[in-house]
């Protein structure tokens, strides 16, 4: 098979972000990107979905964490992209329905080349830490849009916002690999039109 790899690099006078991304890993992961609670999502993410993750960014946290999530998202949507190819003799689908304490969290994805997110996680709670937690939804819509997903992520319960984000994390993680995994009977892409 194929190595299924990717290796992205942003720079902007705002960020500068590396990633390198093995599809068909371990769930080996390796995050910085001085947003710690950030870092702990992407970690949930990666190590559930059992793909290898080395993202080191740095950005201007001086002015707040929205640049560095945003554009973290854009470049692990385009490692995404790049390392699926045609998007040829994958399932294409997945989902997952993940608990964690109080919460519980379903993700369904389509590898598709058609951008969507329908983002329904709302919590009262604004911060966790330092972290703004509105910076979840624009990390996924980000990562969606340089993918070329859709992506529904539903929060179904829970009270406390550091259970429901991690639920939603491990869940897409879940639903993007099962979504990645090779389809042998498939010809080419999963499509009744046989294109994206």
């Amino acid at each position: 098979m194929t190595t299924r790899t990717a290796v992205v690099e942003r720079e902007t006078k705002e960020t500068r972000i590396r990633v390198e991304l093995n599809l068909d890993g371990q769930g080996t992961v390796d995050v910085s990107t001085g947003v710690g609670f950030f870092d702990h999502m992407l970690t949930a993410a990666m190590t559930h979905g059992f793909f290898d993750l080395i993202l080191k960014a740095s950005g201007d946290h001086e002015i707040d964490d929205h640049h560095t999530v945003e554009d973290a998202g854009i470049v692990l949507g385009q490692a995404f992209a790049r390392a699926l190819g045609d998007f040829s003799g994958i399932r294409r689908f997945g989902e997952a329905l993940v608990p964690m304490d109080d919460a519980l969290a379903r993700v369904a994805v389509d590898l598709c080349r058609r951008p969507y997110l329908s983002f329904q996680a709302p919590v009262e709670q604004e911060k966790i830490g330092r972290f703004d937690t509105q910076l979840v939804e624009e990390f996924w819509r980000a990562f969606v849009n340089a993918s070329g997903a859709t992506l529904h992520i539903d929060g179904l319960r829970g009270k406390n916002a550091h259970h429901l984000f991690e639920a939603v994390f491990k869940a897409a993680g879940r639903a993007l690999d099962s979504a990645c995994q090779p389809e042998p009977r498939s010809q080419g892409v999963l499509s009744s039109k046989g294109a994206l």
